[in-house]
C-alpha cells in the first residue's frame, strides 16, 4: 500500500512538471492568420501585393499590403520579432516571374538597427515569403525541453520498475 501511494504522488508530481512549462508561442493562439493593410495613402487605385511572414514573429501569416510597403513594415505590422528571432538573418524568398528561377534575398537588420541606413531595408514584391529564423539558443531551448520531458517519463518507469522488484 505504502509503494501505491508513492507511485501515485510521484506521477502526479512529475506529470504535472512536465507539462506545467508554458514558452510564449511565436504564433497567435486565437483569431485570424490572413491580415490586410491599406497604407498610408489611402488610395484605393493602389496596387496591392501578397505576401507571407514566417517564423520568429508575433503575428506570422499572410498579408494584403500596398505594393510601396517595405520590410520593416511588414516586420511591424506582423507584431514586430520575438526575443529568438535572428535579426542579422533574415530571409525573403522572391519567386521569378519568368524563368521560374527564385531569388533569395538575406537581409540584416541588426545592421539596420545599429547604424539607422535605411537603404538597408528592401520594398517587397508580390509574392514574397519573409521567413525570420530562431537563433541558435531557440534550438538548443526546444531540445532541452524535450529532453527534459522524456527524462520525466524515463524517471516514472524507473520507479515502476524499482517498485515492481521489490
Amino acid at each position: 500500500m505504502k509503494h501505491l501511494f508513492v507511485i501515485i504522488i510521484s506521477i502526479i508530481v512529475f506529470s504535472t512538471a512536465c507539462f506545467a512549462q508554458d514558452s510564449p508561442s511565436a504564433t497567435p493562439s486565437a483569431g485570424s492568420s490572413a491580415y490586410s493593410y491599406s497604407g498610408t495613402m489611402g488610395d484605393e487605385d493602389q496596387l496591392r501585393i501578397y505576401t507571407q511572414i514566417w517564423g520568429q514573429v508575433r503575428k506570422p501569416g499572410f498579408y494584403l499590403l500596398p505594393d510601396d510597403t517595405d520590410l520593416l513594415t511588414l516586420l511591424s505590422l506582423a507584431g514586430g520579432p520575438t526575443g529568438d528571432a535572428k535579426l542579422s538573418k533574415i530571409r525573403i524568398v522572391r519567386p521569378s516571374q519568368d524563368n521560374g528561377q527564385g531569388e533569395i534575398i538575406w537581409v540584416n537588420l541588426k545592421k539596420y538597427l545599429d547604424t539607422g541606413n535605411y537603404d538597408i531595408i528592401p520594398v517587397l514584391k508580390a509574392g514574397d515569403t519573409v521567413v525570420v529564423s530562431g537563433t541558435v539558443f531557440y534550438g538548443m531551448e526546444r531540445v532541452a525541453d524535450f529532453i527534459a520531458k522524456f527524462a520525466t517519463v524515463l524517471s516514472i518507469y524507473n520507479l515502476y520498475l524499482t517498485i515492481q522488484s521489490k
